[in-house]
């Protein structure tokens, strides 16, 4: 007999306008605590096995567009005033470590642009307490931020081909950006014992995928990619191919569609250990697919805006789901932000025989 579907639980007191991002504080800390962030600038954190509204706080740096939970108790936020804030969860204090700004250097005098993108550096040498962590923004910049540095002092500076508008890492060694002008970039980051780090990029090129990517995401294992894209399409591709034009395991497929209507694909999230991964669009849709096996695994029952951003916790058991408007048809009425947590079954994203 069929396993019924898990009830899809809604956390209290959601974000008050768009929602950004989710991301769960790694284990050690509390693992069923969730953060999120939102264009009405604060930071929330839920306690999704309570289906408790832990804490929220405004950072006071406008709308929050990104975030990031290292280890160490602390999370990070990217503002559209251009700020990188270290928020310490246990104290409910924050401090500004960087600015994004359109000047050469992170400065407070240069006018603010946007830090759009996040992203964790656990792996790299040093990061054990979640002292480092990588931003880029709408200025076209790559920044390594060490927060036992004078504040506004990047440990180390990447120029971009174009704005970021997705990044992502998984051993804090290697980082993936998605920029305008359909760049995927990858970074290579160095941070030796006692010495200065370094980061310079090692590939830069055209997106295989037509359109504007919304969204990059390292596969668990680090061999590969997943991107999403504006015009309801992923593509899959392998590190050992990319840049090579006539790759055999490289492939795209289409997504998040209804009929002749596209919609984009707004979040990716992989399972941290089967390395099948969820795809959430504006179609209100959430999907699990095989990435390995090229087969789509399941499909949640539709909600009722946008799908926005999407988490699962660290081990697999739970996904975070943000249904939040998007704007893709710009002003318009929409039913209110919410934040939804789902147990997953394993059928739902265990890998599928290739046979």
């Amino acid at each position: 007999m069929a396993q019924p579907p898990p009830e899809t639980r809604t956390l209290p007191n959601p974000p008050t306008d768009g929602i950004t991002s989710l991301s769960y504080i790694p284990p050690g800390q509390s693992s069923s605590h969730l953060a999120s962030t939102s264009w009405d600038g604060s930071l929330r954190i839920h306690d999704t096995s309570s289906l408790t509204h832990v804490m929220s706080q405004n950072l006071e740096a406008g709308p929050l567009l990104s975030l990031a939970t290292p280890a160490g108790g602390s999370v990070w936020t990217g503002g559209l005033d251009g700020s990188v804030r270290k928020f310490d969860v246990s104290t409910s204090t924050s401090k500004i470590i960087g600015v994004h700004s359109g000047g050469e250097q992170s400065s407070d005098t240069e006018p603010k642009i946007a830090c759009s993108c996040l992203s964790s550096m656990d792996g790299i040498v040093g990061s054990g307490d979640g002292t480092i962590v990588a931003s880029a923004g709408w200025d076209g910049k790559f920044y390594l931020w060490d927060s036992r540095r004078s504040p506004g002092s990047p440990a180390a500076t990447v120029k971009l081909p174009g704005k970021a508008f997705s990044m992502d890492s998984v051993d804090g060694k290697r980082v993936v950006i998605a920029t305008s002008g359909r760049r995927t970039c990858i970074i290579d980051v160095r941070m030796p014992a006692d010495e200065d780090a370094s980061a310079k990029i090692v590939l830069d090129r055209e997106s295989s995928l037509k359109y504007q990517t919304r969204t990059v995401r390292f596969f668990p294992d680090g061999k590969g990619l997943a991107m999403g894209s504006i015009e309801g399409r992923v593509a899959i591709e392998f590190l050992d191919e990319i840049g090579v034009e006539s790759g055999k395991k490289k492939y795209a497929f289409k997504c998040h569609r209804a009929g002749d209507t596209v919609y984009p694909v707004n979040a990716i999230a992989f399972h941290p250990q089967l390395g099948t991964f969820a795809t959430g669009g504006c179609d209100g849709t959430v999907v699990t697919w095989d990435g390995l096996n090229k087969k789509k695994l399941t499909t949640l029952p539709k909600f009722a805006t946008s799908i926005a951003a999407l988490a699962f916790n660290h081990n697999g058991t739970e996904l975070a789901i943000a249904s939040s408007y998007t704007f893709e048809e710009g002003e318009r009425e929409h039913p209110r932000d919410e934040i939804f947590v789902r147990e997953i079954l394993d059928h739902e994203c265990k890998p599928k025989s290739s046979k």
